[in-house]
């Protein structure tokens, strides 16, 4: 009954940690590609051949279903992937979707006209790839109208949490934050684009400051999941095992996981 997360790093852990309480009865399998993090900064290409090779190994576990908790793979790769790669019989899903769900009150199957929505001055914070592919804009196009998104590129923040460097990774969010104040100095609402962020969400909601929402993707991910499955119940596939596999050091990656999740966790090596 296994259901796939794959991510570049650890960041999708923290989507992992909000479906497995949301869905506590699923066993999940989780994929960090922590040899190759960060997506980032790499061109739609080679993102493309990372995402397939460790979706294809999710697959290979049971996985019938696997969720991109990589916002830089569901930018550059995840439509690429379903118009000509995923078979017939399993699903690949980004996290896009419940995001722009809650930010527009619509949910994905309305294809009414766009319409305009309560929020009209977004920020998006992403990396340098999701935010250079403008996937959260054309999306958010089909069902908005009269939305002003500026976005900023926050690079560096990813690799500062990957290593485990939080002081770096605050000072680096404070300085995104306030290159986008300068150039959009009201946002209504924040979409932290990337699920590394949560990690530093609180330092993103003071350098906003108290009259900015923000919007963060592992709560919004989990409730879409769970609504997805009530719909789709035989898109649980035949694992039964919560696994952790990553293509990085098992016993590095563990420790950080731990780290960043305060419970234990034990990697293994990814076949891939």
């Amino acid at each position: 009954m296994a259901v796939g997360v794959f991510d570049s790093g650890l960041g999708g852990l923290t989507v992992l940690d909000a479906v497995t309480k949301r869905l506590p009865e699923v066993p999940f399998v989780y994929f960090g590609d922590n040899a190759n993090t960060p997506y980032g900064v790499r061109d739609a290409d080679d993102i493309y051949e990372l995402t397939t090779r460790g979706v294809q190994c999710l697959f290979d576990q049971g996985c019938d279903l696997v969720i991109l908790a990589c916002n830089t793979a569901s930018a550059a790769a995840l439509r690429r992937m379903q118009e000509g790669w995923v078979p017939r019989d399993k699903r690949v899903l980004g996290v896009f979707v419940p995001l722009i769900e809650a930010l527009t009150e619509r949910k994905w199957g309305d294809n009414s006209p766009p319409r305009e929505v309560a929020v009209k001055h977004v920020a998006l914070f992403a990396t340098p790839a999701t935010v250079s592919s403008r996937a959260f804009q054309r999306e958010l196009a089909f069902r908005a109208i009269g939305v002003d998104v500026e976005a900023q590129p926050c690079a560096g923040v990813v690799d500062a949490i990957e290593m485990g460097d939080m002081i770096l990774a605050d000072a680096l969010v404070r300085s995104h934050v306030e290159s986008l104040l300068r150039r959009m100095p009201k946002p209504e609402a924040a979409i932290l684009g990337c699920t590394h962020y949560p990690l530093v969400e609180e330092v993103f909601r003071e350098a906003l400051g108290p009259e900015v929402a923000v919007y963060s993707q592992p709560d919004l991910v989990a409730a879409a999941l769970a609504d997805y499955l009530a719909r789709h119940p035989a898109m649980v596939g035949p694992g039964t095992e919560s696994r952790f596999l990553t293509t990085g050091d098992p016993r590095r990656v563990a420790s950080k996981a731990t780290q960043f999740l305060r419970r234990q966790i034990a990697f293994e090596a990814a076949d891939v």
